[in-house]
């Protein structure tokens, strides 16, 4: 089994077990790490690691709202 594939299933074994505020967390601390990632692209840089930064948003965005509606959109149980 490939290193990537072994991640990936303790990446689930992790995610089954934990709660919103275990990726409260996880999303804190990758969006410092953007941010200091940010401070550390020279200025000439900027405008395509911005670019970067907005394609690799978007789409990943828009898969997890298009995953999440669904739960704000149903009845309470």
């Amino acid at each position: 089994m490939c290193l990537f594939q072994v991640l990936m299933k303790r990446a689930d074994r992790y995610a089954a077990q934990s709660t919103w505020k275990d990726f409260a967390l996880v999303k804190i601390c990758l969006g410092a790490l953007g941010v200091l990632i940010g401070l550390s692209v020279p200025a000439r840089h900027r405008k395509g690691a911005g670019l970067l930064a907005v394609l690799a948003f978007l789409p990943t965005y828009a898969l997890l709202l298009k995953r999440f509606l669904p739960f704000l959109t149903s009845p309470e149980d």
